[in-house]
């Protein structure tokens, strides 16, 4: 590797705040906030999802609706329908 052109590889933790988990990971982000977790200090960043709240990953099943695509927009556009 060339010196100089590659960004600091450092230990930062993360934060799933949906879940209330926390990962290190190696990373090149930068974030100016930090926090200590089990003894050490470490850069600290929030996710909204990760893999421990995502819904693939947990196996939680989440319906919107019950209504497919093409129901759903004759129910929206029903009263445009013309009558011959």
């Amino acid at each position: 590797m060339r010196p100089g052109i590659h960004p600091d590889y450092q230990q930062v933790l993360f934060h799933d705040t949906n879940a209330d988990v926390y990962f290190v990971i190696g990373s090149t982000l930068k974030p100016t906030q930090t926090r200590e977790y089990e003894g050490q200090t470490y850069p600290y960043v929030t996710l909204d999802i990760s893999s421990a709240s995502h819904p693939f990953y947990t196996g939680e099943q989440r319906q919107t609706s019950n209504e497919g695509r093409v129901a759903s927009f004759n129910k929206r556009f029903a009263r445009f329908k013309r009558s011959h």
